[in-house]
């Protein structure tokens, strides 16, 4: 059975960086599209970023563009999400998700087949 794991969240001042992990298990990774989404408070759930199978594409929502890199270490079964210049409106619960039929993440997190239960990243200013 496919579990995914988020880490790395935490309380931060704007304009610093953080990386978040997210940990499949139970399966290899290369078999799986990972996409990175959010909700902030109050808000509805939005995605973030989208990384291949091999990790020779990536893709990002604009709010994120240039700041945020999104990686990954198939040999460790982990997704990155390196978070560079962060704004207090990035304030969210990050959650990694994976999907076993597309070539890329999808945008769309009813698409994927597994959800991990979340990371919180708060971002003061």
């Amino acid at each position: 059975q496919v579990q995914l794991a988020e880490s790395g969240g935490g309380l931060v001042q704007a304009g610093v960086s953080l990386r978040l992990s997210c940990v499949l298990s139970g399966r290899t990774l290369s078999r799986y599209a990972i996409s990175w989404f959010r909700r902030a408070p109050g808000k509805e759930r939005e995605y973030v970023a989208a990384i291949s199978r091999s990790g020779a594409m990536s893709h990002y929502v604009d709010s994120v563009k240039g700041r945020f890199t999104i990686s990954r270490d198939n040999a460790k079964n982990t997704v990155y999400l390196q978070m560079n210049s962060l704004k207090p409106e990035d304030t969210a619960v990050y959650y990694c998700a994976a999907d076993s039929e597309y070539v890329i993440g999808s945008t769309s997190w009813n698409d994927m087949d597994y959800w991990g239960k979340g990371t919180l990243v708060t971002v003061s200013s």
